[in-house]
């Protein structure tokens, strides 16, 4: 059973985001065009690309791609920074909110049925053990990083 535990984790991402995708195309957003609208979205207006790009998981030269498509759709301007010239802040434009909406609805009606069956404490306990195994994650990953480092 705990050996099937790596491969359920690894593929409950793909799935969940093949779900959103397919839902989404009929709105003529591909997975790496709605993922940076809707991070953009939640993390707030005017995130340096760098910032936005490791909140993805992105390299930054894969977001500018991104970035401008999303910019020739009119859905997002990149300004400069004020303290340094040479950072790019994104900003979501007013024609982003509506679609923006309705990501958000998808993803929410997406997530109620792929939590179908399990109630509200399921749920949270599901967060919560999943938050565990991340930090485990990370806390491994920095002790390897720092042995190699």
């Amino acid at each position: 059973m705990q050996e099937n535990i790596g491969f359920q984790l690894s593929r409950l991402p793909r799935l969940w985001r093949a779900v959103i995708d397919e839902r989404l195309a009929p709105l003529g957003l591909t997975q790496t065009r709605w993922v940076t609208l809707y991070h953009l979205w939640r993390l707030g207006d005017g995130q340096p690309q760098c910032d936005l790009a490791r909140a993805i998981g992105v390299e930054a030269p894969s977001l500018v791609r991104t970035l401008d498509q999303l910019s020739e759709q009119g859905l997002v301007e990149r300004r400069p920074c004020d303290q340094d010239r040479r950072t790019k802040r994104v900003y979501l434009t007013a024609a982003a909110t509506p679609l923006l909406e309705r990501i958000d609805d998808v993803v929410r009606e997406a997530r109620n049925e792929m939590l179908a069956g399990l109630n509200e404490a399921e749920v949270t306990t599901l967060a919560d053990l999943l938050s565990r195994i991340e930090d485990n994650g990370l806390a491994l990953q920095a002790r390897e990083n720092e042995a190699h480092g």
